[in-house]
């Protein structure tokens, strides 16, 4: 075994010492010798979105290292991951954090508020030479990966690429992939719909954390959004149909801008879920299958206007939070096999075929399909 991933140890980096603590091995799971290209630290293993993840990395032949801040949570995880090696990493020290990184070869980085933990996660992950990836909606966090570790994660020949998740990467793969290798949109609209919204403990947190004023793309510019935020109706594919609609962007807008010329950027949600998010009384997902996946039900509407034409392009699944693991796990195998563009801190239709990447993830995820319509100028699918 390499002496930094030995399964069945709980490894503590959190006060200044390094500690194992021996866990039992699951018997029924086989313990092989695996390099930095095969393992993937998961940081946020034993919450909601990370148990996700950790499930889709082993379906698609990775090690997963699981790691948080909490020992007593990592020390309880499920039996079937009882092999795997685990890392109690805290984000106040920079050495130590380094040193949880080493023998990885890339970091998801899964807990929120991402306002505290990316950028440190990030930084750690850069200057042990590891690849970062996270699935945060969050405006701020975004712009401050690309402001504070582009430079150096192309000093370190690693990509760092925030937001590759449900929201914000695949409303940016989906742009991209409708401009179809052009790089200028005179408008842009994405529409989110869910059914209904059951929030994680971690998605209130980080609402609560996150009080940034959000932005939006008017005249080629980030800007502020209108407030109050302008409403109407959106008219999404089935299974939602004629919905209100609220301007809600996400991290899509940070990320677009970062690759994209575009005149104007909108993003909708409608309002139901936002009714469920705000209420307290609203319970967490809760499983419905095997998987552990919700019955929640989604659609990501996507219409890009530009001098050629108006293509309309979406994706519709089921559970937000479930199909988060293999949209950011796709972007992990790419970075690892060398499937991207290069190092630097980058949007996700920046770094990976966006075609290609919606292309594998329809193919390879239950319930996940991708509608195209490309039409001539004069499309109109809302009414704001």
């Amino acid at each position: 075994m390499h002496g930094e991933g030995n399964p069945g140890h709980v490894r503590n980096y959190t006060h200044g010492v390094v500690s194992d603590t021996r866990l039992r091995a699951a018997p029924h799971l086989t313990m092989v010798c695996v390099n930095a290209s095969e393992r993937v630290m998961v940081y946020g293993a034993t919450g909601h979105t990370g148990r996700f993840v950790v499930d889709e990395l082993l379906r698609r032949g990775l090690t997963p290292v699981l790691a948080g801040r909490s020992a007593e949570r990592l020390a309880a995880v499920a039996p079937r991951h009882a092999a795997l090696d685990r890392r109690v990493a805290g984000l106040d020290d920079s050495a130590l954090l380094r040193q949880a990184v080493a023998g990885v070869g890339a970091v998801i980085n899964c807990a929120g508020p991402f306002l505290d933990t990316a950028v440190p996660l990030a930084r750690g992950a850069v200057e042990a030479g590891a690849h970062y990836l996270d699935v945060t909606a969050e405006q701020p966090v975004v712009q401050q990966l690309y402001r504070e570790l582009d430079a150096s994660a192309r000093d370190a020949g690693v990509a760092v690429v925030p937001a590759m998740a449900f929201y914000g990467g695949l409303a940016d793969l989906l742009v991209t992939a409708a401009l179809d290798g052009e790089s200028r949109a005179d408008e842009v609209e994405v529409a989110i719909g869910l059914d209904r919204w059951w929030p994680t403990e971690g998605t209130r947190a980080t609402g609560a954390r996150n009080t940034a004023v959000r932005q939006v793309i008017r005249s080629g510019v980030v800007t502020p959004l209108a407030s109050p935020a302008p409403t109407g109706t959106w008219s999404y594919p089935e299974p939602l149909g004629d919905q209100p609609v609220v301007q809600v962007p996400f991290s899509e807008v940070i990320t677009i801008d970062r690759h994209l010329d575009v005149g104007e950027l909108r993003s909708y949600l409608n309002t139901a879920p936002l009714h469920d998010l705000r209420d307290s009384a609203t319970p967490p997902p809760s499983a419905a299958d095997e998987r552990g996946r919700s019955t929640q039900q989604f659609v990501v509407d996507v219409v890009v206007r530009h001098s050629s034409g108006t293509r309309r392009i979406s994706a519709a699944g089921r559970d937000i939070y479930a199909v988060t693991a293999p949209i950011v796990v796709e972007g992990a195998v790419r970075l690892l096999d060398g499937r991207h563009r290069g190092p630097g801190a980058v949007a996700p239709g920046e770094a990976f075929d966006a075609v290609d990447v919606l292309a594998a993830l329809e193919r390879d995820t239950d319930g996940l399909e991708v509608r195209r319509d490309w039409r001539s100028p004069g499309l109109s699918t809302s009414e704001l």
